[in-house]
């Protein structure tokens, strides 16, 4: 990874001397889920925006779901990443619409999640099934079995439910499509 000092470098800065877009959204590329820390928030899709005016940065985001114990936790690391190259006056805006989609998963993130033992959504459309408490066919991300049953609706956290594999018989997270 590059140090702050080769991320930001005469070609990074616009006209006026200030670090452009391009660079900022690099920089929070290093901020990971807190939740799930093998993903960033760029790969999950919550950096939605980063708007330059003259003498403000401020950094759309959107939630998971309303109500992300995790939202507080990454504006602080926003301001904290930013605070690290010099821009400190920084709004976070937490916009709810469009509501986020596990459509803005980038596949790169999904097979991630996969590693790191968590079974991610394969299609993108809303997974009625799980949201509805119903059980649905899943790939064990851990021996790829297809004999899978739902334990519970709600996982580590409200945006995964609870599955077991019935071969390896190891419980795993499904991130729920919403």
């Amino acid at each position: 990874m590059k140090s702050k000092a080769e991320i930001i470098n005469k070609d990074s800065l616009s006209p006026k001397g200030r670090v452009g877009v391009e660079v900022i959204f690099k920089l929070l590329s290093e901020i990971p889920d807190p939740e799930i820390p093998v993903i960033n928030i760029i790969e999950l899709g919550i950096l939605r925006d980063v708007i330059l005016t003259d003498d403000l940065c401020t950094i759309v985001i959107t939630p998971t779901y309303s109500g992300c114990p995790a939202m507080r936790v990454i504006e602080d690391d926003i301001r904290t990443k930013l605070k690290e190259i010099g821009i400190v006056n920084v709004k976070v805006d937490l916009v709810y619409t469009p509501a986020w989609t596990t459509d803005w998963i980038s596949d790169e993130a999904k097979e991630k999640l996969r590693a790191y033992g968590i079974a991610p959504p394969d299609h993108s459309s809303i997974d009625k099934q799980v949201l509805l408490g119903k059980s649905r066919d899943l790939k064990c991300p851990l021996c790829g079995s297809k004999d899978t049953e739902m334990i519970s609706q709600f996982g580590s956290t409200a945006c995964k439910a609870l599955f077991r594999c019935k071969e390896c018989k190891e419980p795993f997270d499904y991130f729920k499509c919403l």
